[in-house]
């Protein structure tokens, strides 16, 4: 069993002589001295000793640790030779190390005592020898002991921090040896030891911070460098909060009447501390922007700041919370502070939300009292498991009935993993791989949603292609049910059957049938295609479907097709569509063709007028009636019937030059060259 290096810390104070100094920074007590009237002479400027300071930190340090670990966590404290508190509860208490700090007394400033230090190192080793009423419980020889050395000292040299790590190393191979042979003590497994070197306040220093680095196997060491007074409070409180893993959250808002005048009221803001554990949800939420900001009490450390919501009633009701920890002020004597906890004690409880600019509002957070203790309860801003399960339509993909629920629930059924049996295990076979291949090769094409496909829409008329098309291997059996499947859809197309509308338009209206079966028979095509590698077989199932697509989409999708013959366009592909469009056009029932001439007729004359005469090709297909598809057929076979003007059909711009061998001839008689200006008033522009 092991325990963290919280549950031991042991704090020595170095007694020194240099520590009976002033910290150099003043108390403000005199009122009268802020009200600037005159004739009043200012009190002189109290200042603490640096003792007073290390005692008032270490009391801090103690009260953050016992408000939020009162059982658990455990703290003594070495000035020289002496132990003033035990492991046991009841020395675990500020009240306790307070009244042996005062039966100890400060340091003299003519003392000599600069050995105190040593002394004080190697008591704490033996200190953490011993076992806390927690490891007591346990097997010894099951208990991994750790522990924390946390030394309040001034150092002169770096040769003297050297000096006290060197110091612990060897208590502690020491102590581990005559532990070896007792029942009261434990070896230490690893310690931490934290030297803070404390100067007054201005003045400089030789000693610089270090990082934690390992000494030893058992020994890590890292040194800090801090002034005296509130400097050495605000590194006190920030290493507090990484020893113990500590977060700080700023309650912004609070309602407060003013202390002079109580008809008014002022919004104030109180900084609190916690384990960290209460944010972890709130870090991984998609909101927790711009949520952490600096310390406002002025501490080296960041805070989460969290809004006020007036509670509407004096009881805490049953909230789902996913985290609840105690908490305590960062400034406990602070008058805000005082009024929020006096307020949370007296049986109410606060919610707490993140501040948002815009958005609904988010309660993340709840604080409450339990017992006498205040805690800070993290709420699942998230689904609880308490309510309904969500609705599907809270996803992608549109309104519940949009998905395919009664088909995922036939593709779980057909996916389903078992036990591979004992005798299955010894065969080699990878079967976790082989179910992962089979579940890729089910679920290539698969849509979600019901709007998305036609093919799974209409399964009585394709089965049971899309059945046998996933299969690994196929055979002459399945290809001929692929390709009847096929043919059936084909029949369908010229019998003009509607098809099962995947969407609708904006006035109620789906799509019209050419773009239904056109949208069709690309969903068929990429199912097959997704398929058409794994076997010859396969392949001849995608080579039937692209023999019967209409030779336009055949000519798109045809994967023989080069890059080149993609991009060339083919004149009499364009009059075999048109053709054939005439023909299903003399095909159309009486209603039919009055309901395309409708569509087709409201174009205006005008813009016909507009089209060019010369234009012997479809722009978009469907796009003319049958006038102008019989117009632009005439016109491209009397386009062939003349011959073409040979100088316009050897020229290369818009220009044919005329006379070309007189230019030659001046040349060899004069001598003299002909301008290219005269050159090019002799051309003459082509014409239709």
């Amino acid at each position: 069993m092991s325990y963290p290096v919280e549950h031991k810390t042991v704090f020595v104070l170095d007694k020194g002589p240099l520590f009976a100094r002033s910290c150099k920074q003043s108390i403000e007590y005199d009122v009268m001295s802020k009200t600037k009237t005159p004739g009043i002479i200012p009190a002189a400027p109290i200042m603490k000793s640096m003792w007073t300071c290390n005692v008032e930190t270490l009391i801090e340090y103690m009260r953050v640790v016992f408000d939020i670990f009162p059982a658990k966590r455990m703290i003594r404290v070495v000035v020289g030779d002496e132990v003033l508190n035990e492991w046991q509860q009841k020395d675990q208490n500020i009240q306790q190390v307070m009244l042996a700090l005062g039966q100890a007394g400060p340091p003299e400033p003519k003392s000599k005592e600069d050995e105190n230090v040593v002394r004080g190192l190697t008591q704490a080793v033996q200190v953490l020898c011993e076992l806390t009423p927690l490891q007591q419980e346990l097997d010894r020889d099951l208990i991994h002991n750790k522990g924390r050395i946390i030394c309040l000292t001034t150092a002169k040299s770096e040769s003297q921090m050297r000096a006290f790590e060197e110091c612990v190393s060897d208590a502690i191979l020491q102590h581990n040896q005559l532990a070896e042979d007792s029942d009261s003590m434990l070896p230490i497994s690893h310690c931490e030891l934290v030297l803070i070197h404390v100067t007054p306040v201005g003045d400089e220093t030789k000693i610089t911070e270090r990082q934690s680095r390992e000494i030893s196997s058992y020994l890590n060491g890292e040194v800090h460098v801090t002034q005296s007074g509130k400097f050495l409070y605000n590194k006190l409180i920030q290493l507090v909060q990484s020893h113990y893993g500590l977060s700080s959250t700023t309650v912004t808002g609070i309602p407060m009447k003013e202390e002079q005048n109580a008809s008014s009221s002022a919004n104030y803001d109180v900084e609190l501390l916690h384990p960290s554990q209460a944010h972890d949800d709130l870090m991984k939420s998609a909101h927790s922007d711009g949520l952490v900001i600096a310390s406002k009490e002025g501490l080296p450390t960041e805070s989460v700041t969290l809004k006020w919501c007036t509670p509407k009633s004096n009881i805490v009701e049953l909230q789902y919370c996913t985290c609840a920890a105690r908490i305590t002020p960062v400034d406990v004597n602070s008058r805000p502070s005082s009024c929020l906890t006096n307020f949370l004690l007296s049986g109410r409880a606060v919610m707490l939300e993140q501040p948002r600019k815009s958005g609904t509002k988010v309660i993340s957070h709840m604080l409450a009292s339990h017992g006498g203790e205040i805690f800070i309860h993290a709420i699942n801003t998230a689904r609880s498991l308490l309510e309904d399960p969500p609705s599907i339509s809270e996803g992608c993909g549109g309104r519940v009935t949009d998905y395919r629920i009664n088909d995922f629930k036939e593709f779980m059924k057909e996916n389903r993993l078992a036990p591979a049996l004992p005798e299955m295990m010894t065969t080699g076979t990878n079967y976790l791989n082989r179910a992962k291949t089979h579940l890729e090769r089910m679920s290539r094409f698969w849509p979600l949603v019901i709007g998305e496909t036609i093919i799974f829409n209409m399964a009585s008329h394709i089965d049971p292609l899309p059945t046998i098309i996933v299969k690994e291997k196929l055979d002459d059996e399945d290809v001929l049910e692929c390709q009847k499947a096929i043919y059936h859809v084909v029949g369908m197309e010229t019998r003009n059957e509607p098809l099962p509308s995947s969407s609708a338009g904006p006035r109620g209206k789906g799509p019209k049938r050419d773009e239904q079966y056109k949208q069709m028979w690309a969903e068929l095509e990429s199912l097959i295609r997704a398929h058409a590698d794994s076997s010859p077989q396969h392949q001849r199932v995608l080579e039937c479907l692209l023999k019967c697509k209409k030779p336009t989409d055949d000519a798109r999708s045809s994967p023989k097709k080069t890059k080149e013959e993609k991009s060339e366009k083919d004149p009499s592909t364009d009059q075999s569509y048109a053709w054939h469009e005439l023909d299903r056009f003399q095909k159309m029932t009486e209603k039919e063709k009055q309901e395309m001439n409708k569509s087709e007729g409201g174009a205006s004359s005008a813009k016909k007028a507009r089209l060019s005469t010369d234009e012997t090709q479809f722009k978009t297909k469907g796009a003319g009636n049958l006038l102008s598809l019989w117009t632009d057929r005439i016109k491209s076979v009397h386009s062939k019937r003349h011959v073409e003007f040979s100088g316009r059909a050897q020229s290369d711009g818009n220009q044919a030059e005329l006379y070309q061998n007189l230019n030659k001839q001046l040349q060899e008689n004069s001598g003299m060259e002909v301008s290219t200006s005269s050159q090019k008033g002799m051309g003459i522009q082509k014409k239709m």
